[in-house]
């Protein structure tokens, strides 16, 4: 079964490793994995009252999550918690009340710095609320990259062959799990 997947970068810096990191994602998905990757920057900020005349960015984004599988998450580490636009997201997707569009989806949650902790903290703090949203994050094996500078070129491909094979790891263990999760 093929499955379309959404990934989500959590840096909107021109030059993020953490959108290089989903780009590599993409390029080495298997053949039975789309992924698309949906832009989050232009969302707004999450304000209830927007919520009964929705703003076309964020009913855009609600058709683009009515279409996907499953979901992959990548984000930077801001005082040891995941990124902001990541919350936001996260957040007009759940909403409104009871139209939580995350809702029992496989996801794979990743996360690079370039630092030595790989966004261990940001990943872990970004597991607790996909609980509360219903979504289902892959265990194992679990993704941190480190010294992200050195792991891609200026033109942003990734070069390191260990975070390649892992990459290939990570996509193997999620068709697994995500077919599991479908029966």
């Amino acid at each position: 079964m093929k499955l379309r997947i959404a990934a989500l970068s959590g840096s909107l810096r021109k030059e993020s490793y953490t959108t290089k990191l989903i780009k590599a994602f993409q390029k080495l998905a298997p053949e039975d994995i789309t992924v698309d990757i949906i832009p989050i920057g232009d969302l707004p900020h999450i304000n209830q009252d927007l919520e009964d005349d929705l703003p076309e960015t964020v009913k855009n984004f609600h058709q683009q999550l009515e279409q996907i599988d499953g979901i992959l998450l990548a984000t930077p580490e801001y005082n040891r918690s995941y990124s902001p636009v990541i919350k936001n997201a996260l957040d007009w997707g759940s909403r409104p009340q009871g139209k939580n569009k995350w809702a029992q989806k496989p996801a794979i949650v990743v996360g690079c710095t370039p630092y030595t902790l790989g966004a261990f903290g940001a990943q872990h703090h970004l597991r607790q609320v996909l609980v509360y949203l219903d979504v289902y994050p892959l265990q194992q094996p679990e993704f941190y990259l480190t010294n992200t500078a050195e792991k891609f070129d200026n033109q942003g491909n990734l070069t390191d062959k260990e975070t390649e094979a892992l990459i290939k790891k990570v996509w193997e263990s999620f068709v697994i799990y995500a077919n599991k999760l479908q029966k």
